[in-house]
Order: C-alpha cells, then structure tokens, then sequence
C-alpha cells in the first residue's frame, strides 16, 4: 500500500512505476511462453493456437475430425501406460466426445510420470476433473514444471492434446481429451472415484478383454458399419446395456442446381406463372454449395450416419465424389411412383417421394442443404435408443383458416396438414416445426401415402408449389407419427436459424462463428432479389469456409481420407 502521507504527484507516478513493473513481468512470461513454444515446434508438424485468449500448442493433423480427436488421445494415453506396464481398461464415462480409462490408485506416481513423460516428449496439457464441465483455459501445460503438483490428488485428471487442421481455424482441445480414474482397492475390489452408469465396482483381479469402442460413446458408427475399433475393458463394460441404439440411420438431402441450362429450359417450359411470387424466387434455387459445406458439418459432427442419399433432377453436383460408398445420387426417376409427374419444380412433390428410395434404412434424416451441423450431434438427439424419433416444433404458428392463393406455400402446405390431421385424429395443429435435420419413420411414410391418398396423389402431381399440397416430410409425418406413439417433441437441440436475405445478417454469422453454441443452424433466403445474390454469395462462403475449412471425404480430391 502506498502511504497516505506521500504527495499525490509522488503517489501517481509511484502507481505508475509499479504498473510499468508489472506490463514488464507480463511482457516477461510471454517471451519465455513464447520461447518454450518455439522450442516444441521446432521438433514437430506444430503450431500456436488461441484457446480462450490463452495460447496453446497444438498438432498439426490434415482433416481432423472431434471422433478422430477423441481417439487419438485415448491412444494416447493407453501407449504411455502400456509402455509404463501399468494396467488399465476403458470405462463409459458422462462424455461422448471425451475417452475414460481406469487405474489402480496404488499405480498413481506410475501413471503420473507416464503421463509427464509423453506430455514432454509431445506437448499436451493436464486438468484435474472436479465436475462435468471443463473450461478450456483451465488446462495446464503437462510438459510445464508445476502443473502436475495441481492434479497430484485429482481421483480424475483429463489429458489432452491439441489438435488443429492446416488453416487453425478448427481447434479441438479439452473436450475431447482423455480422463484418467484412480479407481481404490477395498475388500477385492476396485471402486470407482465417480459414477459412470455401468458399474461402480469391479474385481480387482478380473482379467481384461476387448470390446467395440461403440459401447463407450454414441459418437460412432455401430461396428457393422465399419472397420472394428476396439478398446481394452472389463467383461461388464463390455456388456451390451439397455438403452444402446441398434438400428442404422441414414441421411436424405434434395438438392437442385438451378443454374443448370437444362434444368432452367425445362422450368421455363413448364412456369406459367406461379400461384405464389415466392414459389419462383431466384433464391429458392440458387446454390451456394451450401451443399458442399452441409457434407463437411456431416462429416466432423455426425460420424455415425451410415449412408448419405442425394436426390436430384438427374444433376450432379461437379464436386462430389460419386465413388464414396457411402454416398448415392438418387434421380427423381429413381422415386417418383407416376413418371408423368416429372419433372417436377415442387419440393414438396420431391419431398412426398423420398421413402421410395431403394435401400434406405427404416430410420433416416431428412436435410435441406442450407441446414448444418454446427457442434457433435447426438443420434439421441433425433432418435430414442428403441426407434422413436424426435420433432423440434418452432414457436411460428399456422396461419388460421382456410388455405388462400395469397398465401405462402409453407403456409398453405400447414393448413392442409391441418384439415388432414383434424379429420383423421379429432385434434388441431397450430405450430410448425424448425428448419433441422427431420428425423423420419420410412414405414410412417408409407402409411401417410395410404392414409392420405388424394392429398398425397395431388402433391407429388403438383409441378410447382401449390396451394393443394401437404408438406409430408417437415410436418406431417412428424404429428402422424406423433398420434400413433411413434415420436414425441424434442427439446434438446440448440438451433439457430438465419435469414441471409435480411438486414443485420453479418452481426448475426459474426456472433454464431464466435460462439459455435448452435447444434444445428439453417441459412435460409427467400427473399433476396437477383441483383442481391451475389452480395449475399460472398457473405455466405466467407463464413462457410472459416467454420468449415477443409473438405470432406465427400468431396473430389480431399486429401484426409
């Protein structure tokens, strides 16, 4: 404290002193950081990256993906104890994104120096696990002096390395490290230092065996649908449990090049004029690839959809890599029951057709292309473990009354769901449902076009969006398959939608590229006149790419296969 006797001019530049001390200890730390780091990156394919304004190094991987991310680390971890002699096996842990191993508790300066080892040799960073949220700025750099001191007593320590594309602008720390549980011995057993939903005790002389990495985390494909991953674990956590999705799930998009001459002569020839202006605004077929982007959103947050159906005006989008097995073009040709109904410009006449793919699984998800993935998805997040599927109603209400040819297409396909509905089940709908993935029943769809037939016949017939037709996918099913107990109202999904065609739209991707807090976001226009799509075009790329940077293995010539 400085003395209340000191002159204020004294005092002052005493203040200051002391502050131009402190910018020069600050200053200090940060050319030492920085010194370390370029020590660690001279040796390696590294970098430094900023991770809540701290910096971090991290390992440079092309095409890393969160699973990718959660995997490494676990092996990770596992070689060190391995070449440590320590046993270990894998636990289900609270996180899908985060690998769990146990140790015994008498093995901890064992592990602790396995683990300060690998730290050095391969800079990662340490943080005692004290509860189920970790702050990225709470890890400690485990190739550092004093941070092993802070986890010394931790029943759980989380190791992680950081890993980052070729751009650094895909990051993934923390929450895909791996945790590490110092499990005590007592009376034969060792017990664990949290719950885990398996087992909270095993024999401590159990012998270990292997399991399928899919019995720890939903964040996976299940094994007949890839090559087998497996882990080192106890026989109870390698007991199926009640509870784990059995069922494969796959992915439908539409999508149209409305640029394509072709395409635009036979539109021409068939448009009379539209019953409604929006119908045939030039923004509802532009493409954007946003297509292209909505695969990469797939590819890094959902790696446990099985195949991916594309359905098309016989067009193919000149990227796309068509020899992917897990990916099919569908024609129109391929679905459509009535061959005089094409072509077709309806997407609701598309959208009534979609069950009619030959191979699709009983459960899938219905994505428009400007709808994206924007953090892990979660199959629970559209799918109960015993099939029922998940709605997400939107707080916009249908539009009371009678259909009208002045009314927007969305708005005459409610109504018409509504007539239906209230004729079929005695009850009313008002609210439609958000702009996200539409977790679908194929055999629900199967009994709409039974149920329904005139209404469903008129759709699929319908050229153009009309003021007859029902939205089948988006809507209908999902109250169907409601009043006959095949899927109830979802809550758990964090959705942003957008409206690139309106003021303000900048600050609004300026925010969501910050944050990424969104599981699901939509860019959506319909709107924007011609004169503006281009403007619109630059906006919408230069926030793709910064929130998807590289591409995918759906795309011709990517190089992280």
């Amino acid at each position: 404290m400085i003395a209340e006797h000191v002159g204020t001019d004294l005092r002052e530049q005493v203040k200051a002193r002391i502050a131009a001390a402190a910018e020069l200890r600050e200053q200090a730390v940060r050319l030492r950081v920085t010194r370390r780091h370029r020590e660690l990156l001279a040796r390696y394919d590294r970098t430094v990256v900023s991770v809540a304004g701290a910096p971090r190094i991290a390992h440079v991987v092309p095409g890393i993906t969160p699973l990718q991310a959660r995997r490494a680390n676990l092996e990770t971890v596992t070689a060190a104890l391995r070449d440590a002699g320590v046993d270990y096996f894998c636990v289900r842990s609270t996180s899908d994104t985060a690998a769990a191993v146990a140790v015994r508790a008498e093995d901890r300066e064992r592990v602790l120096t396995a683990l300060r080892r690998v730290c050095r040799a391969r800079p990662g960073y340490v943080v005692p696990v004290r509860g189920r949220q970790l702050q990225e700025d709470s890890a400690l750099p485990g190739y550092g002096p004093g941070s092993w001191k802070r986890v010394a007593g931790a029943d759980v320590v989380r190791c992680t390395w950081y890993l980052t594309d070729r751009t650094s602008r895909l990051v993934l720390g923390v929450r895909y490290g791996c945790d590490i549980e110092f499990w005590r011995r007592e009376d034969g057993e060792l017990v664990a230092p949290r719950r885990n939903g398996i087992a909270e005790a095993v024999p401590a002389d159990e012998p270990a065996v292997e399991a399928d990495e899919s019995l720890f985390t939903d964040f996976t494909s299940l094994p007949a649908e890839r090559e087998p991953v497996r882990v080192t674990t106890r026989p109870v956590f390698a007991a199926g449990a009640v509870g784990r999705r059995t069922f494969p799930i796959d992915v439908v998009y539409t999508w149209v090049d409305g640029s394509d001459p072709r395409w635009l002569q036979e539109r021409a020839a068939f448009s009379d004029r539209p019953y409604h202006e929006e119908a045939a605004n030039a923004a509802r077929y532009l493409s954007r690839d946003e297509l292209r982007y909505s695969l990469r959103s797939l590819h890094l947050y959902a790696p446990w959809v099985r195949h991916i159906y594309l359905v098309t005006a016989d067009q193919t989008p000149a990227w796309l890599n068509t020899d992917h097995p897990r990916i099919r073009v569908v024609s129109h040709k391929e679905i459509f029951k009535d061959p005089a109904a094409l072509p077709t410009f309806n997407s609701h006449a598309i959208e009534s057709q979609l069950h009619h793919i030959d191979g699709l699984s009983e459960h899938f998800l219905y994505f428009n292309d400007d709808v994206m993935l924007g953090q892990e998805i979660l199959p629970q997040h559209f799918f109960l473990p015993n099939g029922l599927g998940k709605f997400y109603l939107s707080p916009a209400l249908i539009p009371y009354g009678e259909p009208s040819p002045d009314d927007p297409p969305v708005a005459a396909a409610g109504k018409n769901n509504r007539r239906l509905l209230a004729e079929r089940f005695g009850d009313t709908i008002f609210r439609k449902m958000k702009h996200v993935p539409h977790a679908l029943h194929r055999s629900v769809l199967d009994e709409i076009e039974a149920e329904f037939p005139e209404a469903h016949r008129r759709t699929a017939a319908s050229r153009f969006r009309s003021s007859g037709d029902v939205s089948v996918t988006s809507s209908l099913h999902h109250y169907y398959a409601f009043h006959t107990q095949r899927s109830i109202p979802g809550e758990d999904l964090v959705y942003r939608y957008c409206d690139v065609g309106k003021p303000g739209v900048e600050r609004v991707l300026g925010r969501l590229l910050a944050t990424r807090d969104a599981h699901v976001f939509c860019l959506n226009d319909t709107t924007s006149t011609e004169a503006e799509l281009s403007r619109q075009q630059a906006l919408m790329t230069r926030f793709l790419d910064e929130y998807f940077p590289f591409p995918s293995p759906f795309e011709r010539g990517a190089d992280n296969r």
